[in-house]
């Protein structure tokens, strides 16, 4: 019996990117850089903010040609505890507050 094939199509495997970078970055560094233009109106706050908006997309592009998941890979990363004590057994008696001082 031969087994059967199902194709993976690219469309639906895809990393979420917008303009090259990870698109909550991206979108976010565009308001930051377009609150700055139009909440200061200067010439010096506008030319400031089309180069944070340039530097940023090209640095978010770096980063996503690097690792398109980087940013939910660093996020998680940051909720797990700095030690993790080997004390862990089946029998073992969890009490609340019980490893507060290892955070």
């Amino acid at each position: 019996m031969a087994l059967r094939a199902i194709p993976i199509r690219r469309a639906g495997n895809r990393d979420n990117l917008f303009m090259g970078g990870d698109r909550e970055l991206v979108m976010f560094s565009g308001l930051l850089a377009g609150a700055l233009v139009f909440s200061a109106q200067d010439t010096r706050a506008t030319v400031f903010g089309i180069v944070l908006w340039f530097g940023a997309l090209f640095a978010l592009r770096l980063m996503a040609k690097a690792d398109p998941k980087l940013r939910p890979v660093y996020l998680r990363h940051r909720r797990y505890r700095p030690y993790y004590p080997a004390r862990s057994t089946p029998f073992r008696n969890n009490t609340p507050g019980q490893g507060r001082q290892y955070r």
